[in-house]
């Protein structure tokens, strides 16, 4: 599949200078503007490939490495996948979604590293309180949650999406305890119980001084404004859906590598850039069948700014382990897994010289004749994506 002809590192370059100069941004916005402007050109240097076979000459300027950008994410995710692959069990696994209602996403902008990381923790204690009831499974499960903050349309949007093993290790650590075949968890139980501690924890952050309000929502630093705009959102419905489980591990494996390192909107989803904006493809759920692929033009100035709308405070991580798939204890789990399900890991098992050989590739290789490309030299970087783009006018 060929380079899109539209990225959005394109509309950041003819239309970013102008309008960061009359909108107040993050340095963590200006950053990532600054970043997928420069990736892969000149101004973070490169290497002069040759190939060995045919002699072809070919400049590759390196990539700027943001988890934001768009051209960035393929290699991290195979990179992530490739070490995640080793931890899988050969049971069913399901997709497990919690989402935030709409006045709870409006302050969460303003408030993204206490929310986001309520969403998680909260979906994760939710996913292993139920799970742990004898009523429902009565056993520990693990889970992977990954952050997405918007729709497709770019608009602000928190959900977290889980991947949750079909089963868990008994309370005495004895055996495994499947989960009825296609049926993981009630998702109206799930439902409740988040609702209710997603607001208990949020009243508490409030009460903490966590929460900082500004514009329409600038009255909400009041306690009792606060608890009277609680108290709606404890009567509404909380969306969380757990969908069917996966075809096996290699279905697992498929859907990881589209949701895990995702950004905003990809660069193959831009239709146009002309006088009337940026035009590009987007899916209404709200609609059914063929009627929910759309196209949808906004202006450059509001699609950048929806653009970063997703940036995330810095150090914030967008993937978390829980439960028996925590980093801390998730090789010693795994293994005890293993063991009652009478499985063997992948790392143990010897690969044969020819398959080892077979993995080995090139780093760079010939779009010419496949040939293997050699280094033949280094181009220095002009500039640093640490710093924001100049303004204009300013030296």
């Amino acid at each position: 599949m060929g380079q899109p002809a539209l990225e959005v590192a394109d509309i950041f370059r003819a239309h970013g200078p102008a309008w960061r100069a009359r909108t107040a941004l993050s340095a963590g916005q200006l950053k990532v503007m600054s970043a997928i402007e420069q990736c892969r050109s000149a101004a973070l240097g490169g290497h002069v490939l040759r190939c060995e076979g045919c002699g072809e000459v070919e400049i590759a300027y390196n990539s700027c490495r943001n988890r934001h950008c768009p051209k960035c994410q393929g290699n991290a995710a195979r990179r992530w996948l490739a070490a995640r692959e080793a931890d899988l069990l050969p049971v069913q696994y399901y997709h497990v979604v919690f989402t935030l209602p709409a006045p709870i996403s409006r302050i969460a902008y303003t408030n993204k590293a206490v929310l986001y990381a309520l969403l998680f923790d909260v979906a994760a204690e939710t996913l292993r309180r139920i799970a742990a009831d004898p009523k429902h499974l009565g056993a520990q499960i693990g889970a992977t949650l990954v952050l997405h903050t918007w729709g497709s349309a770019l608009t602000h949007h928190p959900h977290v999406h889980g991947i949750v093993p079909g089963g868990g290790l008994s309370p005495d650590g004895a055996r495994w305890v499947a989960c009825r075949p296609g049926f993981f968890l009630p998702v109206r139980v799930l439902s409740r119980l988040f609702r209710r501690r997603f607001l208990e924890e949020l009243g508490k952050a409030h009460r903490n001084g966590q929460l900082r309000f500004f514009g329409d929502e600038a009255g909400l630093a009041d306690p009792a404004a606060f608890a009277a705009w609680m108290k709606p959102l404890r009567q509404c419905e909380w969306v969380v859906y757990a969908k069917r489980p996966f075809a096996g591990p290699a279905a697992v494996l498929a859907y990881l590598s589209r949701y895990t390192h995702r950004v905003a909107i990809s660069n193959r989803r831009l239709i146009a850039l002309d006088e009337r904006g940026v035009t590009f493809r987007w899916k209404d759920y709200r609609a059914t069948g063929r009627t929910r692929h759309k196209t949808m033009t906004l202006e450059a100035d509001e699609f950048m700014r929806r653009f970063l709308l997703h940036v995330l405070p810095g150090g914030f991580h967008r993937i978390r382990h829980y439960g028996l798939l925590a980093n801390a204890v998730r090789r010693e789990n795994l293994a005890k897994l293993r063991e009652l399900l009478r499985v063997v890991p992948n790392s143990e098992t010897p690969a044969k010289p020819e398959t080892q050989a077979r993995q080995v590739q090139p780093t760079f290789v010939c779009r010419c004749c496949g040939a293997a490309m050699v280094v033949v030299e280094i181009l220095p970087r002009s500039a640093s994506i640490r710093a924001p783009p100049p303004r204009p006018g300013c030296p």
